[in-house]
């Protein structure tokens, strides 16, 4: 399978390369600045059908979520407008496409966790215009599979466990909010349920009832500090920095976009669907912090 990602180096992208590295099964395609680049999506559907692609996995997206409040044309271009010109181009090439959105498109105030069906309601931009991606991406394709993801790591990229180790390298305690709940998800486990449903579809594309929005999240759940706490108590074994962590609330870190209070993900319809459930967040943490302990 020829498998078109978008993104260079990103989390996802870059886990997905080296997951693909000894399969001969799949045969991977990067796409990244500059031939393309998210703030020219005129350009990008052709420049997918061009490739003549197999799947297309779309990854790229603009992430900086406080940012996106100062700047919203630039987000809305990139993870809109350019998410329904990548789906396009798929489309004209005549491949599926798995686009990843996330968990900002809710509100956080729900009790539990959030399926598929609930409603949307972003708070912020960020947010806001990776509903629009979604919404572009399924009107572009109709073989769309659009997976919703949430507080993303891995040993590369910026994210959450490489900041912990930074900062602990400097402090003996850190103050990390404990008021938000989200399930951790590592890359590699994206990426093993895309190549999962890859596989599927490839086989069944005229099933309509494949289509549409999933969840893929880390099983289980946890808090902010619940999860600095996972992350030293790993990281000391592994005799990497640590340090102690002190609970406050959201109100202690004021940011300038709004952050889900509930970020849980119920990924029931992707487990019941395509037969993938993602490992317990701290064993995919684990992965990770051996990976950075040998790096």
């Amino acid at each position: 399978m020829k498998i078109l990602v978008t993104g260079r180096h990103g989390q996802v992208s870059t886990a997905l390369q080296q997951r693909c590295a000894n399969r001969s099964e799949c045969q991977l395609i990067v796409l990244g600045r500059p031939e393309f680049d998210l703030d020219a999506p005129e350009n990008l559907a052709a420049k997918i059908a061009d490739h003549t692609p197999d799947l297309v996995v779309s990854a790229a997206a603009w992430t900086a979520v406080d940012l996106a409040e100062d700047e919203p044309e630039a987000a809305m271009r990139a993870n809109g407008t350019a998410a329904g010109q990548v789906a396009r181009g798929a489309a004209l090439a005549g491949a599926p496409i798995i686009h990843l959105s996330t968990d900002y498109v809710f509100d956080g105030s729900k009790a539990g966790a959030w399926t598929e069906d609930d409603p949307v309601h972003p708070l912020g931009v960020y947010g806001a215009t990776k509903l629009e991606g979604e919404r572009q991406v399924s009107a572009q394709n109709r073989h769309h599979i659009i997976l919703r993801t949430a507080w993303v790591t891995s040993p590369f990229g910026k994210n959450f466990v490489k900041t912990m180790l930074s900062l602990a390298q400097g402090r003996d305690t850190l103050t990390i909010v404990d008021d938000q709940y989200g399930c951790p998800t590592s890359a590699f486990d994206i990426v093993d349920g895309i190549l999962a449903i890859a596989g599927q579809i490839e086989r069944a594309r005229d099933e309509d009832n494949l289509w549409g929005v999933y969840h893929l999240a880390g099983t289980g759940t946890a808090t902010w500090c619940d999860y600095a706490r996972e992350i030293f108590r790993q990281a000391r074994a592994l005799q990497l920095p640590s340090a102690q962590v002190q609970a406050v609330t959201s109100e202690a870190f004021p940011t300038k976009a709004a952050r889900p209070k509930n970020s849980r993900l119920d990924c029931t319809k992707l487990e019941s669907t395509f037969g993938f459930r993602t490992r317990p967040w701290q064993e995919a943490l684990a992965e990770d912090m051996r990976v950075l302990a040998q790096a």
